[in-house]
């Protein structure tokens, strides 16, 4: 996988997101097998209140807020179509075909022909789409560098700020995170930094 798909795939576990990461998007040829259009780099799905799990007896988990940047809904199921960049965060223009964005709907679940239309409509036109039984829809790109002179609606987050809120996230939960044995590999990496920086075994 990909270091930079990794780290958003670790940011958007610790935000409570399922992830499907380099999913490829096929087109059915007339004669011949399918081809792929593109992969899109990160698809992921969270659950309204999902991503804070308290410590509860012996078996627990973490306490962690969602990252307000994000901005993950507590009302609706979230989901984001995303593409992770190495430089700036501009949106690939197969990202933006209504072909890859309807087959990325389609992975979520089955969505009615007429109303799968109005999502990529909306999707295409600012960046967002509200299906009508209560799931939102996002485009967003993850980056190391703003956009250049993007005239296409979406968010963006760069790796600096994902890797300044994971950071956050192992020093408030020290005591915890420091017995953690991660084969996650953005997140075992930040674990061994912190160990290294702190000089502990």
């Amino acid at each position: 996988m990909d270091t930079a798909v990794a780290l958003v795939q670790t940011y958007l576990y610790a935000n409570g997101f399922f992830t499907v990461t380099e999913y490829p998007i096929l087109e059915q040829m007339d004669t011949a097998n399918p081809r792929t259009l593109t992969d899109v780099d990160v698809l992921a799905v969270r659950f309204p209140g999902a991503g804070s799990i308290s410590v509860n007896g012996k078996i627990g988990g973490i306490e962690v807020a969602p990252d307000p940047l994000l901005g993950p809904s507590n009302e609706l199921v979230d989901v984001i179509i995303g593409e992770v960049k190495e430089g700036a965060a501009e949106l690939n223009k197969a990202a933006r075909d209504p072909l890859v964005l309807r087959a990325a709907i389609g992975r979520v679940g089955m969505i009615k022909s007429e109303i799968a239309d109005a999502l990529v409509d909306d999707l295409v036109r600012t960046g967002t789409a509200i299906h009508p039984g209560g799931i939102r829809l996002r485009q967003m790109v993850f980056a190391s560098n703003a956009p250049e002179q993007s005239q296409v609606p979406y968010t963006w987050i760069s790796h600096g700020h994902i890797t300044m809120w994971l950071t956050e996230q192992l020093r408030k939960n020290w005591d915890t995170f420091k017995t953690v044995q991660s084969k996650d590999p953005a997140l075992g990496f930040l674990l061994l930094h912190e160990k290294a920086l702190r000089g502990e075994d």
